[in-house]
């Protein structure tokens, strides 16, 4: 039998995550579920069976007022017939996405600002915003920044794995092509400030990062990234950046991605998929490219599992953040249906609850949850938006 002040506090914690207004920053359910062939957004999966991390039933389970879904092209050639193919895959992940959205419209909506995604949780509905995870789909024209804009995109990822020609990654083998942000990525950039459009430097290397913090004129985020100190992993950032980045107003969203959750020497994963990647860069776009790039990929991941990872793991990530950066710089993006969770305490969007209660078993109060769960991220947008020309 529970005792009466252990179900109280778990009660008590229950009703805070629903009062509060949360958001994850980083979901890749658009390309991970919704191109699937009668995947139902509004029907219940199961994570263990069916792979996937969110649908609106969990949402609502989880008590997640707002996700921002990325769409995901991943990098293969950068000739002009890759770029174009991959800013057409884009293109077709949105207008699937928008379907699946109206076809939908009585449980969540598209918001576009900082007060839709409130008036949405005032509705009773999810909010959804959009983004894009990896700039590669946005080819070597910055006017296609305000082709996605129209298209309700809000926030803008600039790398994956690779180097891209807007600018460098944090995990290409190969090393710096530009030596951060390129001319290319300065225009988009600039693009992206004028629109009021986020910058997402997740995936960045740490001079792109040093880059698009100096030339921004608003703030910027890492919408699923976490702290080199805690664990030492290429994705991650430094102690120095990550107080740089609260400088200048922005917001480090914590990931949920095993491999870099904790240090795990010698384990290849990371390097083995960013050859994967390598292995396919000149091919161009296409069913038969991506199931052979598929298998690969399959192939390393079963070679090189992930490290065991624990959920005080990812409590460590954020209690670390906060120390560095302060309250108001800390978020959430956990990466689910693009890797991330997948452990226990976090293994889809049900689990959101044990975030906040573990915190508040912490001691941590209601009001630096609300900044944690989304008054940070909703700062941001704002401040963003405040900017443009």
């Amino acid at each position: 039998m529970i005792p009466l002040s252990v179900a109280a506090s778990a009660a008590q914690s229950a009703a805070l995550h629903e009062r509060l207004f949360t958001i994850d920053t980083h979901s890749d359910t658009p390309t991970a579920s919704f191109l699937r062939e009668g995947w139902d957004f509004a029907a219940r999966h199961d994570a263990t069976t069916d792979r996937s991390q969110c649908d609106l039933p969990r949402m609502r389970e989880g008590g997640i007022d707002a996700l921002v879904f990325a769409v995901y092209v991943g990098q293969l050639a950068r000739t002009a017939e890759g770029l174009r193919r991959a800013h057409e895959r884009a293109l077709r992940c949105f207008e699937r996405t928008h379907a699946v959205l109206a076809a939908n419209a009585t449980a969540c909506g598209l918001a576009l600002t900082a007060d839709d995604g409130l008036r949405l949780k005032a509705e009773g509905k999810r909010a959804i915003y959009l983004s894009i995870e990896n700039a590669y789909s946005l080819g070597r024209d910055p006017g296609n920044v305000a082709k996605f804009h129209a298209l309700g995109v809000r926030m803008l990822g600039l790398t994956h794995m690779l180097n891209n020609d807007v600018a460098d990654a944090s995990t290409d083998p190969r090393g710096a092509e530009w030596g951060g942000l390129s001319p290319v990525g300065r225009e988009i950039v600039a693009e992206a400030n004028r629109l009021g459009m986020v910058l997402d430097a997740s995936h960045a290397s740490d001079a792109t990062l040093r880059d698009l913090l100096a030339v921004s004129r608003a703030p910027v985020v890492l919408s699923h990234s976490g702290p080199r100190a805690v664990a030492d992993h290429p994705r991650n950032v430094g102690d120095e950046l990550l107080r740089a980045l609260a400088a200048k107003g922005g917001v480090l969203h914590i990931n949920a991605l095993p491999i870099s959750l904790v240090n795990a020497p010698g384990n290849g994963r990371t390097a083995g998929i960013a050859e994967v990647l390598i292995q396919f860069k000149d091919h161009v776009l296409s069913p038969e490219t991506l199931a052979a790039e598929n298998h690969a990929y399959a192939i390393v991941c079963a070679a090189h599992p992930n490290p065991p990872v624990t959920f005080d793991d990812f409590i460590r990530h954020i209690e670390h953040a906060v120390a560095v950066m302060g309250i108001d710089h800390v978020g959430i993006g956990c990466d689910f249906d693009g890797g991330g969770g997948d452990f226990e305490g976090l293994r889809d969007v049900t689990d959101y609850p044990n975030i906040t209660r573990a915190l508040v078993a912490r001691g941590w109060g209601e009001a630096a949850l609300a900044k944690l769960w989304g008054g940070n991220t909703l700062r941001v947008m704002r401040a963003v938006a405040g900017k443009r020309a």
